[in-house]
């Protein structure tokens, strides 16, 4: 099997979860996904994006994984989650999916702000890679020879 490859830009999103649904995502329970509002969200703003996750013959592609982000408040700072000067962990899950490097920068600003707008957080940690190489089709050896007969 060959794999193809093409250019894309990486898109990270760290989003804060209730420790209820860390748990039961850690115990592999993806009904959890469903069951937490801004997850919910975050997975709707994806699925309205269609240049996200684009993997032909597979949409809406994403990967997730959880941990726990620490961070301290500054003064001016309106927490959403913890207190000026106090030292805060949140559960997170942090959302990964990919689109196509040549995309313009006017459709990556929106759905950048549209991830900013339904984001809890008064600062969101929000991750963009420059471009990378990620797999995109998966042919068969025998397709493969077919072609370069």
């Amino acid at each position: 099997m060959k794999i193809d490859m093409k250019p894309v830009r990486k898109l990270r999103v760290h989003w804060p979860i209730a420790s209820e649904t860390f748990s039961r995502l850690a115990d592999g329970e993806a009904e959890a996904f469903k069951d937490e509002a801004g997850i919910e969200a975050l997975l709707q703003a994806v699925a309205e994006s269609p240049d996200l996750g684009d993997f032909g013959n597979y949409r809406h592609v994403f990967e997730s994984g959880l941990g726990f982000e620490g961070f301290t408040c500054a003064a001016g700072a309106n927490p959403t989650l913890g207190q000026v000067g106090q030292q805060t962990i949140s559960p997170t899950l942090v959302l990964t999916t990919y689109f196509d490097a040549a995309l313009d920068d006017a459709t990556v600003e929106l759905f950048l702000q549209h991830i900013v707008d339904i984001h809890p957080w008064e600062v969101p940690v929000i991750e963009l890679s420059g471009p990378i190489s990620v797999s995109s089709t998966a042919l068969p050896a025998f397709a493969e020879s077919q072609a370069a007969s």
